[in-house]
């Protein structure tokens, strides 16, 4: 690596990517609750500035040389049956997915929600469960590390209130996202990759955009507070046996002197 992991670090990558996210967007003059209204708003209000998020992100961490441990872990969780919150939600993607009627979506929304589920899981997931992790735990508890990810993937969708969605609509997703974010921690402490997280998040956005769409319903979607609440009881076993402190890395892979 060629920077030290420090939280402060993690947190401006952060901040960075929150600020190119509102400035692309709000360029493109398309409200937030008027993202799904049609392929071209979805492109414009939403997809380009992940795009251009994915390449700030990019760039930064390959500054830092922060890809591998961004990426993957040393060492999975021992706690392997805490996969049962993130399957959860799993379902309830499904659910969306079973509960969309399909004849009533064009092909381009499904094309432009696909873009937007990859870059979204892309973005956030490296921003938050990558870089940001990555920084805290240059210093921070790995309790803490899940927690503070989290509440910070939360607060990042406080950014719709600038792009136009309410307070009232605001403050319950940033509770949904606080949730979802430890969801996706287990994701990454069960199979040592950001990848299961990432396509986890993307198909989770897409199932969404495409039911709202249209206009279908998911029977399923209980499931998802369910999901929310096992995990913020389940990330605690995910994260104790952690060993993944970037500030010990060197004491992990160099060997002792004779």
């Amino acid at each position: 690596m060629r920077v030290q992991p420090r939280a402060w670090i993690g947190l401006a990558v952060w901040v960075l990517y929150g600020l190119v996210v509102v400035v692309v967007q709000k360029a493109s003059r398309i409200p937030y609750t008027e993202f799904g209204e049609s392929p071209s708003n979805l492109w414009r209000g939403a997809v380009l500035s992940l795009v251009v998020g994915a390449v700030v992100l990019a760039v930064v961490t390959t500054w830092l040389r922060w890809w591998p441990p961004a990426l993957r872990e040393r060492r999975t969780t021992r706690a392997k049956w805490t996969i049962i919150a993130p399957a959860l939600l799993l379902v309830a993607v499904i659910g969306n997915l079973a509960g969309t009627r399909w004849s009533a979506v064009s092909l381009d929304f499904v094309v432009a929600a696909l873009a937007l589920g990859v870059f979204v899981g892309f973005t956030e997931e490296l921003t938050t469960r990558g870089v940001l992790l990555v920084g805290l735990r240059g210093s921070t508890a790995e309790v803490w590390v899940a927690l503070v990810s989290s509440l910070c993937f939360g607060l990042m969708h406080g950014i719709n209130i600038v792009l136009g969605q309410s307070v009232a609509d605001t403050i319950p997703q940033i509770g949904q996202a606080f949730l979802q974010g430890l969801t996706f921690y287990i994701v990454r402490r069960v199979t040592g990759s950001l990848v299961g997280a990432m396509v986890l998040h993307g198909a989770w956005d897409f199932s969404v955009f495409t039911l709202e769409q249209a206009g279908g319903t998911n029977p399923l979607a209980v499931l998802v507070i369910v999901a929310g609440v096992l995990s913020l009881v389940f990330f605690w076993f995910a994260a104790r046996d952690a060993d993944e402190r970037t500030g010990d890395r060197e004491r992990h892979t160099t060997p002792a002197a004779a």
